[in-house]
Protein backbone atom coordinates (compact mmCIF):
# COMPACT_ATOMS: atom_id res chain seq x y z
CA UNK A 1 0.00 0.00 0.00
CA UNK A 2 1.44 3.39 -1.00
CA UNK A 3 2.11 6.22 1.45
CA UNK A 4 -0.79 8.14 -0.09
CA UNK A 5 -3.15 5.22 0.43
CA UNK A 6 -1.91 4.85 4.01
CA UNK A 7 -2.51 8.55 4.63
CA UNK A 8 -6.02 8.36 3.21
CA UNK A 9 -6.83 5.26 5.29
CA UNK A 10 -5.47 6.78 8.48
CA UNK A 11 -7.28 10.07 7.87
CA UNK A 12 -10.60 8.30 7.27
CA UNK A 13 -10.16 6.31 10.48
CA UNK A 14 -9.37 9.53 12.32
CA UNK A 15 -12.47 11.28 10.94
CA UNK A 16 -14.68 8.31 11.85
CA UNK A 17 -13.35 8.28 15.43
CA UNK A 18 -13.55 12.07 15.69
CA UNK A 19 -17.23 12.01 14.62
CA UNK A 20 -18.12 9.34 17.21
CA UNK A 21 -16.23 10.99 20.08
CA UNK A 22 -17.50 14.45 19.19
CA UNK A 23 -21.11 13.25 19.16
CA UNK A 24 -20.69 11.75 22.61
CA UNK A 25 -19.02 14.86 24.03
CA UNK A 26 -21.61 17.16 22.43
CA UNK A 27 -24.31 15.04 24.05
CA UNK A 28 -22.70 15.23 27.49
CA UNK A 29 -22.06 18.97 27.11
CA UNK A 30 -25.73 19.45 26.25
CA UNK A 31 -26.81 17.42 29.30
CA UNK A 32 -24.50 19.61 31.37
CA UNK A 33 -26.50 22.63 30.14
CA UNK A 34 -23.55 23.94 28.06
CA UNK A 35 -21.95 25.19 31.29
CA UNK A 36 -18.16 25.00 30.93
CA UNK A 37 -17.39 24.59 34.65
CA UNK A 38 -19.98 21.84 35.08
CA UNK A 39 -18.74 19.99 32.00
CA UNK A 40 -15.09 20.25 33.01
CA UNK A 41 -16.00 18.82 36.42
CA UNK A 42 -17.83 16.01 34.63
CA UNK A 43 -14.80 15.31 32.38
CA UNK A 44 -12.53 15.01 35.42
CA UNK A 45 -14.87 12.40 36.91
CA UNK A 46 -15.41 10.47 33.66
CA UNK A 47 -12.79 7.78 34.26
CA UNK A 48 -14.58 5.26 32.03
CA UNK A 49 -14.47 7.75 29.16
CA UNK A 50 -10.74 8.15 29.69
CA UNK A 51 -10.23 4.38 29.55
CA UNK A 52 -12.30 4.12 26.35
CA UNK A 53 -10.00 6.66 24.70
CA UNK A 54 -6.73 4.99 25.69
CA UNK A 55 -6.37 3.15 22.33
CA UNK A 56 -5.95 6.57 20.68
CA UNK A 57 -3.10 7.36 23.07
CA UNK A 58 -1.43 4.05 22.20
CA UNK A 59 -1.95 4.83 18.50
CA UNK A 60 0.09 8.03 18.90
CA UNK A 61 3.11 5.89 19.77
CA UNK A 62 2.50 3.15 17.16
CA UNK A 63 2.64 5.53 14.19
CA UNK A 64 6.45 5.68 14.55
CA UNK A 65 6.83 1.91 14.15
CA UNK A 66 8.25 1.26 10.64
CA UNK A 67 6.05 -0.21 7.87
CA UNK A 68 3.06 -1.52 9.86
CA UNK A 69 2.86 1.19 12.52
CA UNK A 70 0.41 3.46 10.67
CA UNK A 71 -1.97 0.57 9.95
CA UNK A 72 -1.94 -0.68 13.52
CA UNK A 73 -2.53 2.90 14.67
CA UNK A 74 -5.44 3.25 12.23
CA UNK A 75 -6.98 0.09 13.69
CA UNK A 76 -6.57 1.53 17.19
CA UNK A 77 -8.40 4.70 16.11
CA UNK A 78 -11.30 2.55 14.87
CA UNK A 79 -11.23 0.67 18.20
CA UNK A 80 -11.45 4.00 20.02
CA UNK A 81 -14.52 4.89 17.97
CA UNK A 82 -16.22 1.54 18.57
CA UNK A 83 -15.62 1.77 22.32
CA UNK A 84 -17.25 5.21 22.41
CA UNK A 85 -20.37 4.52 20.36
CA UNK A 86 -23.39 5.17 22.56
CA UNK A 87 -25.71 2.19 22.62
CA UNK A 88 -28.96 3.73 23.85
CA UNK A 89 -29.48 7.14 25.40
CA UNK A 90 -32.22 7.92 27.91
CA UNK A 91 -32.32 11.44 26.52
CA UNK A 92 -30.67 11.50 23.08
CA UNK A 93 -28.63 14.40 21.74
CA UNK A 94 -30.93 17.09 20.40
CA UNK A 95 -29.37 18.37 17.18
CA UNK A 96 -30.03 22.06 17.71
CA UNK A 97 -28.62 24.88 15.62
CA UNK A 98 -26.11 25.48 18.38
CA UNK A 99 -24.88 21.89 18.14
CA UNK A 100 -24.62 22.21 14.36
CA UNK A 101 -22.60 25.45 14.71
CA UNK A 102 -20.19 23.83 17.16
CA UNK A 103 -19.85 20.77 14.92
CA UNK A 104 -19.21 22.96 11.86
CA UNK A 105 -16.48 24.79 13.79
CA UNK A 106 -14.74 21.50 14.53
CA UNK A 107 -15.09 20.38 10.90
CA UNK A 108 -13.27 23.54 9.80
CA UNK A 109 -10.54 23.06 12.43
CA UNK A 110 -10.04 19.41 11.44
CA UNK A 111 -10.00 20.33 7.74
CA UNK A 112 -7.24 22.87 8.38
CA UNK A 113 -5.37 20.28 10.42
CA UNK A 114 -5.56 17.71 7.60
CA UNK A 115 -4.58 20.33 5.01
CA UNK A 116 -1.42 21.07 7.01
CA UNK A 117 -0.62 17.35 7.09
CA UNK A 118 -0.97 17.22 3.31
CA UNK A 119 1.20 20.30 2.80
CA UNK A 120 3.93 19.29 5.25
CA UNK A 121 4.55 15.78 3.96
CA UNK A 122 7.99 15.52 5.59
CA UNK A 123 6.39 15.89 9.03
CA UNK A 124 3.51 13.56 8.34
CA UNK A 125 4.38 11.03 11.05
CA UNK A 126 4.14 13.77 13.64
CA UNK A 127 0.74 14.72 12.26
CA UNK A 128 -0.34 11.09 12.56
CA UNK A 129 0.59 11.19 16.24
CA UNK A 130 -1.14 14.55 16.63
CA UNK A 131 -4.34 13.15 15.06
CA UNK A 132 -4.40 10.40 17.68
CA UNK A 133 -3.71 12.82 20.53
CA UNK A 134 -6.52 15.08 19.32
CA UNK A 135 -8.88 12.14 19.72
CA UNK A 136 -7.58 11.47 23.23
CA UNK A 137 -8.25 15.07 24.24
CA UNK A 138 -11.53 15.25 22.31
CA UNK A 139 -13.46 16.64 25.33
CA UNK A 140 -11.21 19.70 25.21
CA UNK A 141 -11.67 20.19 21.45
CA UNK A 142 -15.45 20.32 21.95
CA UNK A 143 -14.96 22.96 24.63
CA UNK A 144 -12.64 24.83 22.24
CA UNK A 145 -15.39 24.93 19.61
CA UNK A 146 -17.74 26.31 22.26
CA UNK A 147 -15.23 29.03 23.19
CA UNK A 148 -14.76 30.01 19.55
CA UNK A 149 -18.52 30.23 19.03
CA UNK A 150 -19.30 31.91 22.35
CA UNK A 151 -19.57 35.47 20.94
CA UNK A 152 -21.88 34.20 18.20
CA UNK A 153 -24.04 32.25 20.68
CA UNK A 154 -24.27 35.23 23.01
CA UNK A 155 -25.40 37.45 20.15
CA UNK A 156 -28.00 34.94 18.96
CA UNK A 157 -29.32 34.28 22.49
CA UNK A 158 -29.51 38.00 23.19
CA UNK A 159 -31.67 38.40 20.11
CA UNK A 160 -34.01 35.64 21.31
CA UNK A 161 -34.19 37.20 24.78
CA UNK A 162 -34.97 40.66 23.38
CA UNK A 163 -37.73 39.14 21.25
CA UNK A 164 -39.25 37.39 24.29
CA UNK A 165 -39.09 40.64 26.28
CA UNK A 166 -40.86 42.44 23.44
CA UNK A 167 -43.64 39.84 23.46
CA UNK A 168 -44.10 40.14 27.24
CA UNK A 169 -44.15 43.96 27.02
CA UNK A 170 -46.86 43.72 24.39
CA UNK A 171 -49.15 41.87 26.81
CA UNK A 172 -49.58 44.21 29.82
CA UNK A 173 -52.73 42.40 31.00
CA UNK A 174 -50.92 39.05 31.16
CA UNK A 175 -50.46 37.63 34.67
CA UNK A 176 -47.11 35.85 34.92
CA UNK A 177 -46.74 33.42 37.83
CA UNK A 178 -43.20 32.28 38.57
CA UNK A 179 -42.77 28.81 40.09
CA UNK A 180 -39.49 27.80 41.68
CA UNK A 181 -38.14 25.50 44.37
CA UNK A 182 -35.56 22.80 44.93
CA UNK A 183 -38.23 20.21 44.20
CA UNK A 184 -41.95 20.05 43.49
CA UNK A 185 -41.95 22.97 41.07
CA UNK A 186 -42.82 20.97 37.95
CA UNK A 187 -45.77 19.25 39.64
CA UNK A 188 -47.01 22.50 41.20
CA UNK A 189 -46.71 24.27 37.84
CA UNK A 190 -48.99 21.75 36.15
CA UNK A 191 -51.44 21.73 39.07
CA UNK A 192 -51.72 25.53 39.00
CA UNK A 193 -52.30 25.43 35.25
CA UNK A 194 -55.05 22.84 35.62
CA UNK A 195 -56.85 24.69 38.43
CA UNK A 196 -56.64 28.10 36.74
CA UNK A 197 -57.95 26.67 33.47
CA UNK A 198 -61.41 26.59 35.07
CA UNK A 199 -61.52 30.36 34.57
CA UNK A 200 -58.57 31.51 32.49
CA UNK A 201 -56.75 30.75 29.26
CA UNK A 202 -53.46 29.49 30.67
CA UNK A 203 -50.04 28.74 29.19
CA UNK A 204 -47.68 26.55 31.22
CA UNK A 205 -44.03 26.04 30.34
CA UNK A 206 -43.96 22.54 28.81
CA UNK A 207 -42.15 19.52 30.27
CA UNK A 208 -39.12 20.75 32.22
CA UNK A 209 -38.52 23.94 30.23
CA UNK A 210 -37.20 25.92 33.19
CA UNK A 211 -33.91 27.44 32.05
CA UNK A 212 -33.57 30.96 30.67
CA UNK A 213 -33.51 29.79 27.06
CA UNK A 214 -36.25 27.21 27.70
CA UNK A 215 -38.52 29.96 29.01
CA UNK A 216 -37.55 32.26 26.14
CA UNK A 217 -38.40 29.54 23.64
CA UNK A 218 -41.79 29.00 25.33
CA UNK A 219 -42.61 32.72 25.13
CA UNK A 220 -41.53 33.07 21.50
CA UNK A 221 -43.20 29.91 20.21
CA UNK A 222 -46.25 29.34 22.41
CA UNK A 223 -47.39 32.55 24.14
CA UNK A 224 -50.37 34.16 22.38
CA UNK A 225 -52.29 37.43 22.94
CA UNK A 226 -55.30 35.32 23.97
CA UNK A 227 -53.51 33.95 27.06
CA UNK A 228 -54.57 35.40 30.41
CA UNK A 229 -51.98 33.66 32.59
CA UNK A 230 -48.46 32.37 31.98
CA UNK A 231 -47.29 29.85 34.60
CA UNK A 232 -43.51 29.88 34.28
CA UNK A 233 -41.31 27.25 35.91
CA UNK A 234 -37.93 28.70 36.92
CA UNK A 235 -35.00 26.38 37.51
CA UNK A 236 -31.48 27.23 38.57
CA UNK A 237 -28.11 25.63 39.26
CA UNK A 238 -26.40 28.85 40.28
CA UNK A 239 -26.93 32.24 41.88
CA UNK A 240 -28.59 34.84 39.64
CA UNK A 241 -30.33 32.41 37.28
CA UNK A 242 -33.84 32.96 38.69
CA UNK A 243 -33.33 36.73 38.50
CA UNK A 244 -32.28 36.37 34.87
CA UNK A 245 -35.58 34.66 34.01
CA UNK A 246 -37.59 37.18 36.06
CA UNK A 247 -35.97 40.08 34.21
CA UNK A 248 -37.40 38.65 30.99
CA UNK A 249 -40.94 37.55 31.96
CA UNK A 250 -41.69 40.12 34.72
CA UNK A 251 -43.72 37.92 37.12
CA UNK A 252 -46.58 39.51 39.07
CA UNK A 253 -46.88 36.51 41.38
CA UNK A 254 -44.57 33.76 42.50
CA UNK A 255 -44.61 30.51 44.44
CA UNK A 256 -41.66 28.88 46.19
CA UNK A 257 -42.44 25.19 46.66
CA UNK A 258 -39.43 24.02 48.64
CA UNK A 259 -35.78 24.59 49.46
CA UNK A 260 -33.29 21.83 50.13
CA UNK A 261 -29.77 20.55 49.41
CA UNK A 262 -30.13 19.99 45.67
CA UNK A 263 -27.45 21.04 43.12
CA UNK A 264 -25.05 21.75 45.99
CA UNK A 265 -22.14 21.01 43.65
CA UNK A 266 -22.94 24.13 41.63
CA UNK A 267 -24.53 26.33 44.32
CA UNK A 268 -21.82 25.69 46.90
CA UNK A 269 -24.00 26.24 49.97
CA UNK A 270 -27.58 26.05 51.20
CA UNK A 271 -27.48 29.83 51.76
CA UNK A 272 -26.85 30.35 48.05
CA UNK A 273 -29.80 28.09 47.23
CA UNK A 274 -32.10 30.05 49.57
CA UNK A 275 -31.01 33.41 48.16
CA UNK A 276 -31.43 32.19 44.59
CA UNK A 277 -34.96 30.87 45.11
CA UNK A 278 -35.97 34.15 46.75
CA UNK A 279 -34.74 36.08 43.73
CA UNK A 280 -38.28 35.38 42.51
CA UNK A 281 -39.82 37.27 45.45
CA UNK A 282 -37.37 40.15 45.07
CA UNK A 283 -38.34 40.52 41.40
CA UNK A 284 -42.05 41.00 42.10
CA UNK A 285 -43.49 44.48 41.51
CA UNK A 286 -45.29 46.57 44.11
CA UNK A 287 -48.49 44.73 44.97
CA UNK A 288 -47.01 41.40 43.86
CA UNK A 289 -47.88 38.23 45.77
CA UNK A 290 -45.51 35.48 46.89
CA UNK A 291 -46.95 32.08 47.86
CA UNK A 292 -44.77 30.22 50.34
CA UNK A 293 -44.73 26.64 51.57
CA UNK A 294 -44.23 27.29 55.28
CA UNK A 295 -43.82 23.58 56.07
CA UNK A 296 -40.30 24.13 54.72
CA UNK A 297 -38.07 25.51 57.47
CA UNK A 298 -35.88 27.54 55.10
CA UNK A 299 -38.90 29.21 53.52
CA UNK A 300 -40.76 29.81 56.78
CA UNK A 301 -37.78 31.62 58.30
CA UNK A 302 -37.36 34.09 55.44
CA UNK A 303 -38.78 37.61 55.71
CA UNK A 304 -40.25 39.00 52.50
CA UNK A 305 -41.29 42.40 51.19
CA UNK A 306 -44.06 41.21 48.85
CA UNK A 307 -47.53 40.31 50.03
CA UNK A 308 -47.12 36.90 51.66
CA UNK A 309 -49.64 34.06 51.25
CA UNK A 310 -48.69 30.83 53.02
CA UNK A 311 -49.79 27.25 52.48
CA UNK A 312 -48.95 24.10 54.42
CA UNK A 313 -49.97 20.71 55.72
CA UNK A 314 -48.14 20.66 59.05
CA UNK A 315 -47.85 24.30 60.15
CA UNK A 316 -50.34 27.14 60.53
CA UNK A 317 -50.87 28.89 57.21
CA UNK A 318 -53.33 30.97 55.20
CA UNK A 319 -54.20 27.83 53.28
CA UNK A 320 -53.72 24.71 55.40
CA UNK A 321 -54.69 21.21 54.28
CA UNK A 322 -56.34 19.45 57.26
CA UNK A 323 -57.81 16.04 58.03
CA UNK A 324 -55.54 14.51 55.41
CA UNK A 325 -56.23 10.91 54.41
CA UNK A 326 -53.79 9.21 52.04
CA UNK A 327 -53.83 5.67 50.69
CA UNK A 328 -52.79 3.75 47.64
CA UNK A 329 -56.06 4.84 46.03
CA UNK A 330 -55.52 8.59 46.37
CA UNK A 331 -55.82 11.41 48.88
CA UNK A 332 -58.51 13.45 50.59
CA UNK A 333 -58.24 16.62 52.66
CA UNK A 334 -60.10 19.73 53.79
CA UNK A 335 -59.22 23.39 53.37
CA UNK A 336 -60.76 26.77 54.13
CA UNK A 337 -61.06 29.26 51.28
CA UNK A 338 -60.95 33.05 51.18
CA UNK A 339 -64.69 33.12 51.82
CA UNK A 340 -64.21 31.37 55.17
CA UNK A 341 -66.08 28.24 54.10
CA UNK A 342 -64.57 24.77 54.45
CA UNK A 343 -64.19 22.59 51.37
CA UNK A 344 -63.31 18.93 50.86
CA UNK A 345 -60.89 17.95 48.11
CA UNK A 346 -60.42 14.48 46.67
CA UNK A 347 -57.63 13.47 44.27
CA UNK A 348 -56.37 10.28 42.72
CA UNK A 349 -52.79 11.51 43.36
CA UNK A 350 -50.94 9.60 46.06
CA UNK A 351 -48.77 10.90 48.88
CA UNK A 352 -48.92 13.57 51.55
CA UNK A 353 -46.41 15.75 49.72
CA UNK A 354 -48.77 15.81 46.72
CA UNK A 355 -51.45 17.18 49.06
CA UNK A 356 -48.96 19.90 49.98
CA UNK A 357 -48.33 20.69 46.31
CA UNK A 358 -52.05 20.79 45.56
CA UNK A 359 -52.55 23.11 48.56
CA UNK A 360 -50.15 25.57 46.96
CA UNK A 361 -52.01 25.41 43.65
CA UNK A 362 -55.34 25.92 45.45
CA UNK A 363 -53.93 29.00 47.22
CA UNK A 364 -52.97 30.50 43.85
CA UNK A 365 -56.28 29.65 42.15
CA UNK A 366 -58.42 30.91 45.05
CA UNK A 367 -56.42 34.16 45.22
CA UNK A 368 -57.01 34.67 41.48
CA UNK A 369 -60.76 34.27 41.95
CA UNK A 370 -61.44 30.77 40.71
CA UNK A 371 -64.55 29.54 42.61
CA UNK A 372 -63.67 26.85 45.17
CA UNK A 373 -66.37 24.57 43.77
CA UNK A 374 -64.63 24.69 40.37
CA UNK A 375 -61.23 24.17 42.01
CA UNK A 376 -62.53 21.03 43.75
CA UNK A 377 -63.66 19.63 40.37
CA UNK A 378 -60.25 20.34 38.83
CA UNK A 379 -58.43 18.76 41.80
CA UNK A 380 -60.43 15.59 41.25
CA UNK A 381 -59.27 15.61 37.59
CA UNK A 382 -55.57 16.07 38.31
CA UNK A 383 -53.29 13.48 36.72
CA UNK A 384 -49.85 12.37 37.89
CA UNK A 385 -47.01 14.24 36.25
CA UNK A 386 -45.02 11.63 34.26
CA UNK A 387 -42.21 10.04 36.28
CA UNK A 388 -43.26 11.79 39.50
CA UNK A 389 -44.98 9.15 41.63
CA UNK A 390 -46.79 7.97 38.52
CA UNK A 391 -48.69 4.73 39.08
CA UNK A 392 -48.24 2.10 36.36
CA UNK A 393 -50.12 -1.19 36.54
CA UNK A 394 -48.01 -4.22 35.57
CA UNK A 395 -50.68 -6.90 35.70
CA UNK A 396 -50.69 -8.16 39.25
CA UNK A 397 -47.85 -5.82 40.28
CA UNK A 398 -47.65 -2.03 40.57
CA UNK A 399 -44.78 0.26 39.53
CA UNK A 400 -44.51 3.67 41.20
CA UNK A 401 -42.45 5.64 38.69
CA UNK A 402 -40.64 8.43 40.54
CA UNK A 403 -37.70 8.51 38.13
CA UNK A 404 -37.48 12.32 37.95
CA UNK A 405 -37.09 12.67 41.69
CA UNK A 406 -33.54 13.12 42.98
CA UNK A 407 -33.63 14.96 46.29
CA UNK A 408 -33.60 13.85 49.93
CA UNK A 409 -37.01 15.23 50.85
CA UNK A 410 -38.71 13.77 47.79
CA UNK A 411 -37.01 10.40 48.24
CA UNK A 412 -38.20 10.22 51.85
CA UNK A 413 -41.72 11.18 50.76
CA UNK A 414 -41.66 8.49 48.06
CA UNK A 415 -40.73 5.85 50.64
CA UNK A 416 -43.64 7.07 52.75
CA UNK A 417 -45.94 6.56 49.75
CA UNK A 418 -44.53 3.06 49.22
CA UNK A 419 -45.32 2.32 52.86
CA UNK A 420 -49.00 3.12 52.24
CA UNK A 421 -49.31 0.16 49.87
CA UNK A 422 -49.99 -3.42 50.86
CA UNK A 423 -47.82 -6.09 49.27
CA UNK A 424 -44.15 -6.96 48.78
CA UNK A 425 -42.43 -3.56 48.74
CA UNK A 426 -39.41 -3.09 46.47
CA UNK A 427 -37.11 -0.12 45.94
CA UNK A 428 -35.05 0.32 42.76
CA UNK A 429 -32.66 3.28 42.84
CA UNK A 430 -29.27 4.55 41.63
CA UNK A 431 -29.23 7.06 44.51
CA UNK A 432 -29.12 10.84 44.52
CA UNK A 433 -26.57 13.09 42.84
CA UNK A 434 -25.35 16.71 42.79
CA UNK A 435 -25.41 16.91 46.59
CA UNK A 436 -21.81 18.07 46.97
CA UNK A 437 -20.05 17.14 50.18
CA UNK A 438 -23.33 15.85 51.64
CA UNK A 439 -23.82 13.24 48.92
CA UNK A 440 -22.56 10.28 50.98
CA UNK A 441 -24.36 11.39 54.15
CA UNK A 442 -27.74 11.96 52.50
CA UNK A 443 -27.64 8.73 50.47
CA UNK A 444 -26.58 6.84 53.62
CA UNK A 445 -29.62 8.22 55.44
CA UNK A 446 -31.79 7.25 52.46
CA UNK A 447 -30.55 3.68 52.90
CA UNK A 448 -31.52 3.70 56.57
CA UNK A 449 -34.98 5.04 55.68
CA UNK A 450 -35.43 2.36 53.02
CA UNK A 451 -34.58 -0.36 55.55
CA UNK A 452 -37.70 0.54 57.52
CA UNK A 453 -40.06 0.20 54.55
CA UNK A 454 -38.71 -2.16 51.91
CA UNK A 455 -38.84 -5.94 51.63
CA UNK A 456 -36.22 -5.88 48.87
CA UNK A 457 -33.83 -3.23 47.53
CA UNK A 458 -32.25 -3.22 44.06
CA UNK A 459 -29.35 -0.76 43.73
CA UNK A 460 -28.14 0.47 40.36
CA UNK A 461 -24.37 0.97 40.13
CA UNK A 462 -22.09 -0.48 42.81
CA UNK A 463 -19.89 2.60 43.25
CA UNK A 464 -22.72 5.12 43.01
CA UNK A 465 -24.95 3.34 45.55
CA UNK A 466 -22.36 2.34 48.16
CA UNK A 467 -23.67 4.95 50.67
CA UNK A 468 -27.19 3.51 50.39
CA UNK A 469 -25.79 -0.01 50.77
CA UNK A 470 -23.89 1.07 53.87
CA UNK A 471 -27.01 2.74 55.28
CA UNK A 472 -29.09 -0.38 54.76
CA UNK A 473 -26.57 -2.62 56.51
CA UNK A 474 -26.12 -0.17 59.39
CA UNK A 475 -29.88 -0.39 60.00
CA UNK A 476 -29.61 -4.18 60.30
CA UNK A 477 -31.04 -4.91 56.85
CA UNK A 478 -30.54 -8.45 55.52
CA UNK A 479 -27.78 -8.31 52.88
CA UNK A 480 -29.49 -11.18 51.04
CA UNK A 481 -32.37 -8.81 50.30
CA UNK A 482 -30.09 -6.39 48.45
CA UNK A 483 -29.36 -6.68 44.74
CA UNK A 484 -26.72 -4.57 42.99
CA UNK A 485 -26.88 -4.28 39.20
CA UNK A 486 -25.27 -2.19 36.51
CA UNK A 487 -28.43 -0.71 34.95
CA UNK A 488 -32.07 0.00 35.74
CA UNK A 489 -33.00 -2.77 33.30
CA UNK A 490 -30.91 -5.40 35.10
CA UNK A 491 -32.48 -4.31 38.38
CA UNK A 492 -36.00 -4.58 36.93
CA UNK A 493 -35.17 -8.03 35.55
CA UNK A 494 -33.91 -9.16 38.97
CA UNK A 495 -37.05 -7.84 40.66
CA UNK A 496 -39.32 -9.49 38.06
CA UNK A 497 -37.66 -12.82 38.83
CA UNK A 498 -38.51 -12.60 42.55
CA UNK A 499 -41.14 -15.12 43.61
CA UNK A 500 -43.59 -13.82 46.23
CA UNK A 501 -47.06 -14.68 47.44
CA UNK A 502 -48.11 -11.01 47.50
CA UNK A 503 -48.23 -8.53 44.66
CA UNK A 504 -45.03 -6.56 44.17
CA UNK A 505 -45.16 -2.80 44.68
CA UNK A 506 -42.03 -1.40 43.02
CA UNK A 507 -40.78 2.12 43.63
CA UNK A 508 -38.42 3.38 40.92
CA UNK A 509 -36.70 6.24 42.70
CA UNK A 510 -34.58 8.39 40.39
CA UNK A 511 -32.99 7.44 37.09
CA UNK A 512 -29.63 9.06 36.46
CA UNK A 513 -29.13 10.91 33.16
CA UNK A 514 -26.64 9.67 30.57
CA UNK A 515 -23.88 11.89 31.94
CA UNK A 516 -23.79 9.85 35.18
Amino acid sequence: MTDTAGFILYTLCFLFAAAVLTKRQMHMFQLNMYVMSVHINWILKDKRGLLRSLPALVAAAFVFVPEIGVYVAAALLVATALLNIQRRAKKPLVVTKRVLRMFATLVILYALFIALAVALEEARMYFYAAFALVLFINPLTVLLSNLIMRPVEKSINLGFIRDAERIIRGMPRLTVIGVTGSYGKTSVKFYIGKLLSAKYNVLVTPESYNTTLGVVRTVRELLRPTHDVFVCEMGAKGVGEIKEICDIVKPKMGIITSIGPQHLETFGSIENIINTKFELEEALPEGGIIFLNTDNEYIAARKVKARRVSYACESEADYRARDIKVSEHGSEFKMTGRDGAEYTFVTKLIGRHNVQNIAGAIAVADTLGVPMEDIAVQVRRLESVPHRLQLINKGRDILIDDAFNSNPSGAKAALSVLGEFSGFKVLITPGMIELGEKQYELNYEFGRQAAEVCDFVALVGERQTKPIHDGLLSAGYDKNKIFVGATIQTALTAVDSLVTNDRKVILLENDLPDNY
